[in-house]
Order: C-alpha cells, then structure tokens, then sequence
C-alpha cells in the first residue's frame, strides 16, 4: 500500500495510489507520489506515465484526520506544500501523465487530474472540490481546466460534482469506459504515446507547458494563501472539527 510505481517494459510506468480507505494522502504520502511522478518521468525508458488509484476511488484529497490530530500548523503547511508538489510533479513530469480516474475524484484530486494531460475515467466517476465546507480553499486552478469558467465558480460556491459523462462533454475527459475496463483503457492510450519518438514527444511535453496561458503553480499557491488566512481566522479548524465530528474520512 502507499504510492508504488511499476514499469512494463514498453515505455509505459504505472504510478498507483492506494491509502485506504478512500485515498486520502496524508502529508508524506503527497510528497511520496511527486516523488514517484518526478523519478517516473526523469527515466529515460519512460515514454508515458498512468496515474490510478486502487480501491473505492481515485483521490479524495488530504487526510483530515491527521491535519486535526496535530499540533499547531506543521500538518497544515505540510499538506499544503505536498499537493502543491504533488500536482507540480504531474505538471512538469518529463513526458505524459494519463489520469485513470475512478469513483470519486475530490479536493486534491482534482488538482491531479486538473493537471494530467490526459484523462481517461470510469462510469462511475466524479469530481469536485468540497473545500468551502472543509474551511478552505485550492484546486479552482486546476477545475478550471476540467471545467467551463462559471461551471468551475458554481461548483466552488456549491460543493456540487459533475460527472465523467460531463467532463467528457466538455472534452477534458478522453474517454469513459466501464469501470472494470479503466485500467486497460489507459494503457491502451498509453500504448499510443509509446509507440512515438519519445524524443519528440518529451518535447511535445515542454512545449505544450511553455504556451500554456495559465502559470498552474502560481495560480494554485495564490489560492493557498487564502486558505492560511482562513485557518488564522479561526474558520478553517472550525469545519475541520465538524468533519472529524462526522466520522467521515
């Protein structure tokens, strides 16, 4: 269990994600994966990298748990810094990252799916940012690459989800496959890329980075920001403590 990564020979690495019981990383564990995306896409037998995630779903954010049973801000700031390497780690990996995203996809999901080049998701996927409940806020930069502009507002002042079906509307997702054809889906697209001059593609890479119009790590850390002013003010521990209360991880 934890962040592992495997290589089938082809080109292709596969980074899993698999914290029970609903993939909520703590603060090592999003540091783990960045480490995991860095390594994968700094070899050079990697062509493509999948990112999935084994059990209920894909990614349900940070570990609340282990934010409210610590001291002072150290969990705070170090859940912080580990999402934001964590999604720079898909962003700047060396060659393509392909999201398998299944179930839910929620908080700091988003941000790793925001950032995937591509996303390929089950039927029964789901994304959205419940940060406003939790006191908080973040991955509106990366929803905004999933999702219409005043989609991705209504979705931050609501907590409401959209599905893969809609994601694929839009054309962020790929494609949408029955859950127990996700896995093959992925690496078949993967197959594809592989199948390229992985010199070219790795440029393919940098260059699609250097037009982007949005500068995704400054934008996420302006985000951040408000997200310390919150816990300063009070408000950010106070929905914390009411979703630790709830018993829901």
């Amino acid at each position: 269990m934890g962040i592992t990564t495997s290589s089938h020979g082809d080109g292709i690495a596969e980074v899993v994600m698999d914290a029970p019981p609903v993939n909520a990383l703590t603060v090592r564990g999003w540091f783990d994966l960045a480490d995991a995306l860095r390594e994968a896409g700094r070899d050079p037998g990697t062509r493509v990298v999948v990112l999935r995630a084994e059990g209920r779903g894909f990614n349900a954010g940070v570990d609340i748990k282990e934010m409210q049973a610590s001291a002072g801000f150290d969990a705070l700031v170090g859940a912080n810094r580990g999402c934001y390497a964590a999604f720079a780690a898909v962003y700047d990996c060396e060659v393509p990252v392909i999201a398998a995203v299944h179930g839910f996809c929620l908080g700091g999901g988003v941000g790793l799916a925001g950032n995937a080049d591509i996303v390929v998701a089950a039927e029964d996927a789901y994304f959205g940012l419940p940060e406003v409940e939790r006191g908080a806020l973040g991955a509106a930069t990366h929803l905004a690459r999933l999702v219409p502009q005043h989609l991705m507002r209504a979705m931050v002042y609501t907590c409401r989800n959209v599905t893969a079906a809609q994601l694929h509307a839009f054309g962020s997702v790929l494609e949408v496959v029955p859950a127990d054809r996700l896995r093959d889906a992925a690496l078949a697209v993967a197959a594809q890329i592989a199948a390229k001059d992985p010199q070219v593609i790795r440029r393919a890479k940098e260059s699609l980075n250097g037009i982007d119009p949005v500068d995704v790590k400054r934008s996420y850390r302006y985000e951040q920001g408000f997200t310390f002013e919150l816990n300063l003010t009070g408000a950010g521990d106070r929905h914390r403590d009411a979703f630790v209360a709830d018993g829901v991880k």
